[in-house]
Protein backbone atom coordinates (compact mmCIF):
# COMPACT_ATOMS: atom_id res chain seq x y z
CA UNK A 1 0.00 0.00 0.00
CA UNK A 2 1.55 3.36 -1.46
CA UNK A 3 0.64 6.36 1.41
CA UNK A 4 1.21 9.96 0.91
CA UNK A 5 3.70 11.93 2.58
CA UNK A 6 4.25 15.43 3.75
CA UNK A 7 6.39 16.06 0.64
CA UNK A 8 3.37 15.28 -2.00
CA UNK A 9 4.30 11.95 -3.02
CA UNK A 10 3.70 8.33 -2.56
CA UNK A 11 5.34 6.42 -0.14
CA UNK A 12 5.42 2.74 2.02
CA UNK A 13 7.61 3.80 4.80
CA UNK A 14 6.68 0.32 6.41
CA UNK A 15 8.54 -1.58 4.01
CA UNK A 16 10.99 0.92 2.87
CA UNK A 17 12.53 1.96 5.84
CA UNK A 18 11.79 -1.56 7.76
CA UNK A 19 14.65 -2.14 10.03
CA UNK A 20 16.96 -4.66 8.93
CA UNK A 21 16.04 -7.38 11.25
CA UNK A 22 12.52 -7.70 10.14
CA UNK A 23 13.73 -7.34 6.80
CA UNK A 24 15.28 -10.70 7.05
CA UNK A 25 12.65 -12.17 9.13
CA UNK A 26 9.70 -11.26 5.89
CA UNK A 27 12.41 -12.42 3.84
CA UNK A 28 12.82 -15.98 5.29
CA UNK A 29 9.36 -16.20 5.91
CA UNK A 30 8.72 -15.58 1.87
CA UNK A 31 11.76 -17.58 0.66
CA UNK A 32 10.32 -20.95 2.67
CA UNK A 33 7.11 -20.40 0.59
CA UNK A 34 8.65 -19.65 -2.76
CA UNK A 35 10.96 -23.02 -2.72
CA UNK A 36 7.94 -25.17 -1.58
CA UNK A 37 6.03 -23.92 -4.81
CA UNK A 38 9.19 -24.31 -7.47
CA UNK A 39 9.73 -27.51 -6.04
CA UNK A 40 6.29 -28.81 -6.14
CA UNK A 41 5.34 -26.84 -9.48
CA UNK A 42 8.49 -27.04 -11.32
CA UNK A 43 9.62 -30.35 -12.93
CA UNK A 44 12.89 -28.63 -13.42
CA UNK A 45 13.30 -27.04 -9.79
CA UNK A 46 12.35 -31.33 -8.12
CA UNK A 47 14.84 -32.19 -10.53
CA UNK A 48 17.72 -30.10 -9.85
CA UNK A 49 17.00 -30.10 -5.44
CA UNK A 50 16.65 -33.56 -5.66
CA UNK A 51 20.04 -33.93 -7.75
CA UNK A 52 21.67 -31.53 -5.08
CA UNK A 53 20.37 -33.53 -2.05
CA UNK A 54 18.20 -30.67 -1.19
CA UNK A 55 14.32 -29.97 -0.38
CA UNK A 56 12.47 -26.60 0.67
CA UNK A 57 12.60 -28.29 4.34
CA UNK A 58 16.35 -28.12 4.67
CA UNK A 59 16.21 -24.61 4.63
CA UNK A 60 15.91 -22.87 8.21
CA UNK A 61 17.96 -19.78 7.89
CA UNK A 62 18.45 -17.91 4.77
CA UNK A 63 21.74 -18.84 4.93
CA UNK A 64 20.77 -22.39 4.14
CA UNK A 65 19.73 -20.96 0.57
CA UNK A 66 23.32 -21.17 -0.80
CA UNK A 67 22.84 -25.60 -0.59
CA UNK A 68 20.43 -24.84 -3.22
CA UNK A 69 21.58 -25.07 -7.41
CA UNK A 70 21.97 -21.83 -9.26
CA UNK A 71 19.23 -21.28 -12.65
CA UNK A 72 20.59 -19.94 -15.39
CA UNK A 73 19.52 -18.70 -18.51
CA UNK A 74 20.58 -21.46 -20.40
CA UNK A 75 18.11 -23.55 -18.43
CA UNK A 76 15.38 -21.17 -19.38
CA UNK A 77 16.29 -21.63 -23.28
CA UNK A 78 16.24 -25.78 -22.27
CA UNK A 79 12.58 -25.43 -20.96
CA UNK A 80 11.40 -23.32 -23.85
CA UNK A 81 8.71 -22.29 -23.95
CA UNK A 82 6.62 -23.04 -20.47
CA UNK A 83 8.86 -25.57 -18.72
CA UNK A 84 9.47 -23.05 -15.68
CA UNK A 85 6.07 -21.98 -15.09
CA UNK A 86 4.93 -22.72 -11.95
CA UNK A 87 1.05 -22.49 -12.28
CA UNK A 88 -1.46 -24.19 -15.31
CA UNK A 89 -0.72 -22.02 -18.83
CA UNK A 90 -4.21 -20.69 -18.35
CA UNK A 91 -3.33 -18.68 -15.17
CA UNK A 92 -0.53 -16.62 -17.06
CA UNK A 93 -2.14 -13.34 -18.48
CA UNK A 94 1.31 -11.92 -19.82
CA UNK A 95 4.24 -13.41 -21.52
CA UNK A 96 7.31 -11.81 -22.33
CA UNK A 97 10.65 -13.20 -24.50
CA UNK A 98 14.31 -12.10 -24.95
CA UNK A 99 14.63 -11.28 -28.59
CA UNK A 100 16.40 -14.73 -29.25
CA UNK A 101 18.86 -13.56 -31.16
CA UNK A 102 21.28 -16.21 -29.71
CA UNK A 103 19.13 -18.97 -30.13
CA UNK A 104 15.87 -19.99 -28.34
CA UNK A 105 14.32 -16.97 -26.69
CA UNK A 106 13.70 -17.02 -22.77
CA UNK A 107 10.49 -16.83 -21.86
CA UNK A 108 9.03 -15.30 -18.83
CA UNK A 109 5.09 -15.19 -17.50
CA UNK A 110 3.12 -13.75 -15.13
CA UNK A 111 0.24 -14.23 -13.00
CA UNK A 112 -2.58 -11.38 -12.69
CA UNK A 113 -0.89 -11.36 -9.24
CA UNK A 114 2.39 -11.23 -10.32
CA UNK A 115 1.49 -7.94 -12.60
CA UNK A 116 0.26 -6.17 -9.84
CA UNK A 117 3.31 -6.33 -7.41
CA UNK A 118 5.54 -5.34 -10.37
CA UNK A 119 3.16 -2.00 -11.55
CA UNK A 120 3.55 -1.39 -7.42
CA UNK A 121 7.14 -2.23 -7.58
CA UNK A 122 7.76 0.31 -10.43
CA UNK A 123 5.46 2.60 -8.84
CA UNK A 124 7.69 2.66 -5.33
CA UNK A 125 10.99 2.66 -8.30
CA UNK A 126 9.49 5.88 -9.84
CA UNK A 127 8.79 7.17 -6.78
CA UNK A 128 12.77 6.59 -5.30
CA UNK A 129 13.69 8.40 -8.38
CA UNK A 130 11.62 11.55 -7.68
CA UNK A 131 8.43 11.10 -9.21
CA UNK A 132 5.20 12.02 -7.83
CA UNK A 133 1.26 11.40 -8.98
CA UNK A 134 0.06 14.05 -11.68
CA UNK A 135 4.11 13.84 -13.02
CA UNK A 136 3.52 13.67 -17.08
CA UNK A 137 5.69 11.13 -18.23
CA UNK A 138 7.20 10.62 -21.52
CA UNK A 139 7.65 6.68 -21.86
CA UNK A 140 10.28 6.00 -24.63
CA UNK A 141 11.44 2.64 -23.45
CA UNK A 142 10.16 0.28 -26.40
CA UNK A 143 6.79 -1.40 -25.93
CA UNK A 144 6.20 -5.03 -26.91
CA UNK A 145 8.46 -8.80 -25.89
CA UNK A 146 10.74 -6.20 -24.06
CA UNK A 147 9.79 -5.49 -20.51
CA UNK A 148 10.79 -2.14 -20.30
CA UNK A 149 7.75 -0.57 -21.85
CA UNK A 150 5.23 -1.73 -20.36
CA UNK A 151 6.78 -1.66 -16.85
CA UNK A 152 7.79 2.17 -16.70
CA UNK A 153 3.86 2.26 -18.19
CA UNK A 154 2.08 0.31 -15.66
CA UNK A 155 4.32 1.64 -12.44
CA UNK A 156 3.50 5.90 -13.60
CA UNK A 157 -0.28 4.55 -13.75
CA UNK A 158 -0.11 2.88 -10.71
CA UNK A 159 1.42 6.09 -8.87
CA UNK A 160 -1.10 8.23 -10.45
CA UNK A 161 0.83 10.01 -13.50
CA UNK A 162 -0.08 10.93 -17.35
CA UNK A 163 1.72 8.74 -19.44
CA UNK A 164 2.76 9.56 -22.72
CA UNK A 165 3.44 5.76 -24.39
CA UNK A 166 5.74 7.00 -27.21
CA UNK A 167 7.62 4.02 -27.39
CA UNK A 168 11.51 4.30 -29.53
CA UNK A 169 12.13 5.72 -32.90
CA UNK A 170 10.43 8.81 -34.32
CA UNK A 171 13.22 11.13 -32.11
CA UNK A 172 11.71 13.90 -34.26
CA UNK A 173 8.51 13.66 -33.20
CA UNK A 174 9.44 12.63 -29.77
CA UNK A 175 11.15 16.25 -29.16
CA UNK A 176 7.84 17.99 -30.91
CA UNK A 177 5.55 15.95 -27.95
CA UNK A 178 8.44 16.90 -25.10
CA UNK A 179 8.53 20.31 -25.76
CA UNK A 180 4.56 20.53 -26.03
CA UNK A 181 3.12 18.34 -23.31
CA UNK A 182 5.77 19.55 -20.99
CA UNK A 183 6.80 15.99 -19.23
CA UNK A 184 8.50 16.11 -16.17
CA UNK A 185 10.12 12.58 -16.21
CA UNK A 186 11.74 10.91 -19.37
CA UNK A 187 11.97 6.94 -19.42
CA UNK A 188 14.41 5.65 -21.69
CA UNK A 189 17.63 3.87 -22.25
CA UNK A 190 20.60 6.58 -21.66
CA UNK A 191 21.85 5.96 -24.82
CA UNK A 192 18.36 6.46 -26.83
CA UNK A 193 18.66 9.80 -24.49
CA UNK A 194 21.69 11.09 -25.54
CA UNK A 195 20.17 10.96 -29.49
CA UNK A 196 16.80 12.71 -28.46
CA UNK A 197 19.34 15.33 -26.95
CA UNK A 198 21.34 15.31 -30.34
CA UNK A 199 18.39 15.35 -32.37
CA UNK A 200 16.88 18.49 -30.42
CA UNK A 201 20.41 20.45 -30.77
CA UNK A 202 19.69 19.81 -34.63
CA UNK A 203 16.16 21.12 -34.43
CA UNK A 204 17.34 23.80 -32.98
CA UNK A 205 15.35 23.19 -29.53
CA UNK A 206 16.94 23.75 -26.18
CA UNK A 207 15.57 20.85 -24.38
CA UNK A 208 16.89 22.52 -20.73
CA UNK A 209 14.66 25.25 -21.14
CA UNK A 210 11.54 22.84 -20.75
CA UNK A 211 9.77 21.11 -18.16
CA UNK A 212 11.95 18.08 -18.01
CA UNK A 213 14.04 17.26 -14.43
CA UNK A 214 14.47 13.55 -14.51
CA UNK A 215 15.53 10.88 -16.50
CA UNK A 216 14.96 7.29 -15.41
CA UNK A 217 17.23 5.45 -17.36
CA UNK A 218 18.09 1.78 -17.19
CA UNK A 219 18.30 -1.86 -19.59
CA UNK A 220 21.91 -1.02 -20.86
CA UNK A 221 25.05 -1.12 -18.63
CA UNK A 222 26.17 3.20 -18.38
CA UNK A 223 28.78 5.38 -16.63
CA UNK A 224 29.19 8.21 -14.23
CA UNK A 225 30.57 9.91 -17.22
CA UNK A 226 27.88 9.21 -19.24
CA UNK A 227 25.45 10.09 -16.27
CA UNK A 228 27.10 13.74 -16.73
CA UNK A 229 26.50 14.00 -20.12
CA UNK A 230 22.95 13.28 -19.93
CA UNK A 231 22.11 15.70 -16.95
CA UNK A 232 24.26 18.27 -18.85
CA UNK A 233 22.37 18.21 -22.16
CA UNK A 234 18.93 17.12 -20.93
CA UNK A 235 19.35 19.81 -17.84
CA UNK A 236 17.85 16.56 -15.97
CA UNK A 237 19.22 14.29 -12.94
CA UNK A 238 19.78 11.26 -14.74
CA UNK A 239 18.33 8.49 -11.99
CA UNK A 240 19.59 4.66 -13.08
CA UNK A 241 16.87 1.63 -12.37
CA UNK A 242 17.90 -2.14 -12.32
CA UNK A 243 15.55 -4.89 -13.54
CA UNK A 244 15.85 -7.94 -16.26
CA UNK A 245 13.38 -9.73 -17.59
CA UNK A 246 14.05 -13.52 -16.51
CA UNK A 247 13.46 -11.68 -12.44
CA UNK A 248 10.20 -9.15 -13.23
CA UNK A 249 11.82 -6.58 -15.30
CA UNK A 250 12.17 -2.96 -14.59
CA UNK A 251 12.09 -2.42 -10.80
CA UNK A 252 13.95 -4.57 -8.85
CA UNK A 253 15.72 -1.73 -7.53
CA UNK A 254 16.34 1.90 -8.11
CA UNK A 255 18.79 4.92 -6.82
CA UNK A 256 17.30 7.40 -5.12
CA UNK A 257 16.96 11.14 -5.88
CA UNK A 258 18.48 12.60 -2.98
CA UNK A 259 22.02 10.35 -3.37
CA UNK A 260 22.08 8.84 -6.96
CA UNK A 261 24.50 6.21 -5.71
CA UNK A 262 23.61 2.64 -5.96
CA UNK A 263 20.20 0.85 -6.48
CA UNK A 264 17.78 0.66 -2.93
CA UNK A 265 17.72 -3.54 -4.10
CA UNK A 266 13.87 -4.21 -3.12
CA UNK A 267 15.08 -7.17 -0.57
CA UNK A 268 10.84 -7.49 0.46
CA UNK A 269 10.22 -9.19 -3.06
CA UNK A 270 13.85 -10.15 -3.87
CA UNK A 271 16.57 -12.60 -2.12
CA UNK A 272 20.47 -10.84 -3.33
CA UNK A 273 23.64 -12.54 -3.29
CA UNK A 274 27.08 -11.77 -4.80
CA UNK A 275 29.10 -14.69 -5.86
CA UNK A 276 32.67 -15.38 -7.26
CA UNK A 277 31.52 -16.58 -10.77
CA UNK A 278 34.77 -19.23 -11.25
CA UNK A 279 34.29 -20.89 -7.30
CA UNK A 280 30.33 -20.11 -7.05
CA UNK A 281 30.94 -19.14 -3.82
CA UNK A 282 29.18 -16.43 -1.51
CA UNK A 283 31.17 -13.28 -1.10
CA UNK A 284 31.16 -10.77 2.11
CA UNK A 285 29.58 -7.84 1.32
CA UNK A 286 31.57 -5.27 -0.35
CA UNK A 287 33.31 -7.41 -2.72
CA UNK A 288 32.89 -7.25 -5.91
CA UNK A 289 31.09 -10.30 -7.91
CA UNK A 290 28.19 -11.49 -10.11
CA UNK A 291 25.20 -10.45 -8.65
CA UNK A 292 22.54 -13.74 -7.75
CA UNK A 293 18.84 -13.30 -7.46
CA UNK A 294 15.83 -15.04 -6.01
CA UNK A 295 12.61 -14.00 -6.37
CA UNK A 296 10.19 -14.29 -3.20
CA UNK A 297 6.73 -13.17 -4.24
CA UNK A 298 6.94 -14.07 -8.35
CA UNK A 299 3.90 -17.18 -9.07
CA UNK A 300 4.14 -18.06 -12.38
CA UNK A 301 7.39 -18.32 -12.97
CA UNK A 302 9.63 -18.31 -9.67
CA UNK A 303 13.81 -18.24 -10.38
CA UNK A 304 15.70 -19.69 -7.88
CA UNK A 305 19.35 -18.38 -7.73
CA UNK A 306 19.36 -17.16 -11.14
CA UNK A 307 22.81 -16.03 -12.32
CA UNK A 308 22.31 -12.33 -13.48
CA UNK A 309 25.60 -12.28 -15.37
CA UNK A 310 25.74 -9.15 -13.66
CA UNK A 311 29.17 -7.97 -12.45
CA UNK A 312 28.73 -5.46 -9.18
CA UNK A 313 28.76 -5.48 -5.32
CA UNK A 314 26.25 -4.50 -2.37
CA UNK A 315 26.69 -2.15 0.34
CA UNK A 316 24.98 -1.73 3.94
CA UNK A 317 26.22 1.19 4.55
CA UNK A 318 23.53 3.59 4.99
CA UNK A 319 21.73 6.25 2.52
CA UNK A 320 20.59 9.35 2.80
CA UNK A 321 17.09 8.84 2.00
CA UNK A 322 16.74 6.69 4.90
CA UNK A 323 15.65 3.58 2.99
CA UNK A 324 16.89 0.71 4.79
CA UNK A 325 16.95 -1.81 1.48
CA UNK A 326 20.64 -3.00 0.71
CA UNK A 327 22.29 -1.25 -2.68
CA UNK A 328 23.75 -2.45 -5.57
CA UNK A 329 26.41 -0.54 -6.45
CA UNK A 330 26.55 0.34 -10.56
CA UNK A 331 26.91 -2.45 -12.70
CA UNK A 332 30.15 -2.09 -14.03
CA UNK A 333 29.64 -4.89 -16.84
CA UNK A 334 28.25 -8.48 -17.62
CA UNK A 335 30.53 -11.75 -17.32
CA UNK A 336 29.07 -12.59 -20.79
CA UNK A 337 30.06 -8.91 -22.13
CA UNK A 338 33.52 -9.16 -20.98
CA UNK A 339 36.27 -8.96 -23.12
CA UNK A 340 39.22 -10.87 -22.75
CA UNK A 341 42.41 -8.59 -24.49
CA UNK A 342 45.82 -10.34 -24.19
CA UNK A 343 44.97 -11.35 -20.89
CA UNK A 344 43.25 -8.11 -19.39
CA UNK A 345 39.56 -8.15 -18.35
CA UNK A 346 37.98 -5.69 -20.21
CA UNK A 347 34.46 -4.25 -20.33
CA UNK A 348 32.75 -1.79 -22.56
CA UNK A 349 31.58 0.30 -19.81
CA UNK A 350 35.98 1.04 -18.75
CA UNK A 351 36.16 2.27 -22.06
CA UNK A 352 32.96 4.41 -22.31
CA UNK A 353 34.58 6.12 -19.00
CA UNK A 354 37.70 7.13 -20.95
CA UNK A 355 35.78 8.57 -24.14
CA UNK A 356 33.51 10.48 -22.23
CA UNK A 357 36.55 12.09 -20.35
CA UNK A 358 37.69 13.49 -23.44
CA UNK A 359 36.22 16.94 -24.66
CA UNK A 360 36.28 16.65 -27.76
CA UNK A 361 34.13 13.45 -28.34
CA UNK A 362 30.49 12.60 -28.48
CA UNK A 363 29.43 9.74 -25.95
CA UNK A 364 29.11 7.59 -28.93
CA UNK A 365 31.30 4.08 -29.93
CA UNK A 366 31.21 0.42 -30.73
CA UNK A 367 33.90 -2.09 -29.74
CA UNK A 368 34.47 -4.03 -33.19
CA UNK A 369 36.39 -7.06 -31.44
CA UNK A 370 38.58 -9.38 -34.26
CA UNK A 371 41.00 -12.16 -34.01
CA UNK A 372 44.46 -12.04 -35.60
CA UNK A 373 45.74 -15.35 -35.15
CA UNK A 374 45.07 -16.61 -31.24
CA UNK A 375 44.77 -12.90 -30.35
CA UNK A 376 41.66 -10.96 -30.27
CA UNK A 377 42.17 -7.43 -31.03
CA UNK A 378 39.82 -4.48 -30.55
CA UNK A 379 38.85 -1.57 -32.21
CA UNK A 380 37.39 1.54 -30.52
CA UNK A 381 35.28 3.28 -33.29
CA UNK A 382 34.32 6.79 -31.48
CA UNK A 383 32.75 9.80 -33.01
CA UNK A 384 34.37 13.34 -32.76
CA UNK A 385 31.84 16.23 -31.66
CA UNK A 386 30.83 18.93 -34.30
CA UNK A 387 32.91 21.63 -33.59
CA UNK A 388 36.63 19.53 -33.90
CA UNK A 389 38.39 20.16 -36.61
CA UNK A 390 39.37 17.11 -39.35
CA UNK A 391 43.29 18.20 -38.50
CA UNK A 392 42.66 17.70 -34.53
CA UNK A 393 41.82 13.72 -35.09
CA UNK A 394 44.90 12.16 -35.28
CA UNK A 395 46.06 13.81 -31.94
CA UNK A 396 42.79 12.96 -29.90
CA UNK A 397 43.13 9.62 -31.53
CA UNK A 398 46.47 9.19 -30.25
CA UNK A 399 45.74 10.08 -26.58
CA UNK A 400 42.54 7.86 -26.79
CA UNK A 401 44.96 5.42 -27.22
CA UNK A 402 47.11 6.44 -24.67
CA UNK A 403 44.67 6.89 -21.90
CA UNK A 404 43.19 3.30 -22.73
CA UNK A 405 46.87 1.66 -22.36
CA UNK A 406 47.62 3.61 -19.21
CA UNK A 407 44.04 3.26 -17.22
CA UNK A 408 43.04 -0.45 -18.50
CA UNK A 409 46.28 -2.13 -19.49
CA UNK A 410 45.89 -2.92 -23.01
CA UNK A 411 46.47 -1.96 -26.29
CA UNK A 412 43.44 -1.08 -28.57
CA UNK A 413 43.42 0.32 -31.99
CA UNK A 414 41.00 3.36 -32.03
CA UNK A 415 38.50 5.00 -35.39
CA UNK A 416 37.61 8.85 -34.66
CA UNK A 417 34.77 9.15 -36.98
CA UNK A 418 33.18 12.42 -37.99
CA UNK A 419 29.60 13.06 -35.87
CA UNK A 420 26.78 10.91 -36.98
CA UNK A 421 29.04 8.02 -38.02
CA UNK A 422 28.52 5.64 -35.51
CA UNK A 423 25.19 3.61 -35.39
CA UNK A 424 22.05 5.18 -32.85
CA UNK A 425 20.20 2.62 -31.45
CA UNK A 426 16.21 3.51 -30.42
CA UNK A 427 16.37 0.47 -27.66
CA UNK A 428 19.44 -1.01 -25.96
CA UNK A 429 22.64 0.00 -27.21
CA UNK A 430 25.07 -2.34 -29.32
CA UNK A 431 28.01 -1.59 -27.66
CA UNK A 432 30.22 -4.92 -28.79
CA UNK A 433 30.50 -6.10 -32.68
CA UNK A 434 31.91 -9.23 -32.50
CA UNK A 435 33.41 -10.30 -36.06
CA UNK A 436 35.38 -13.25 -34.31
CA UNK A 437 33.13 -16.14 -35.97
CA UNK A 438 32.57 -14.12 -38.78
CA UNK A 439 36.02 -14.38 -40.53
Amino acid sequence: MLNRTDEGYMFDPEIETMPRDQLAALQLCKLKKILRHAYGNVPHYKNTFDAAGVTPSDLKSIHDLVSFPFTTKDELRNNYPFGMFAVPRDEVVRVHTSSGSTGRPTVVGYTMKDLDLWSSLMARTMVCAGTRPGDFVHNALGYGLFTGGLGAHYGAERLGCTVMPVSGGSTGRQIALLRDFGARLLCATPSYALNIAEQADRDGYDIRSGELEIGLFGAEPWSEAMRSELDERLGIKAVDCYGLSEIMGPGVGAECIEARNGFHAWEDCFLFEIIDPETEQPLPMGETGELVITTLAKWAQPMIRFRTRDVTQMTDEPCVCGRTHRRILRITGRNDDMLIIRGVNVFPSQIEAILLDCPDIDPHYQLLVQRTGTMDVVTVETEAKQSVPLDDYAKITNDIENHIKSKIGVTCRVVVLRPGLVPRSEGKAVRVRDLREKE
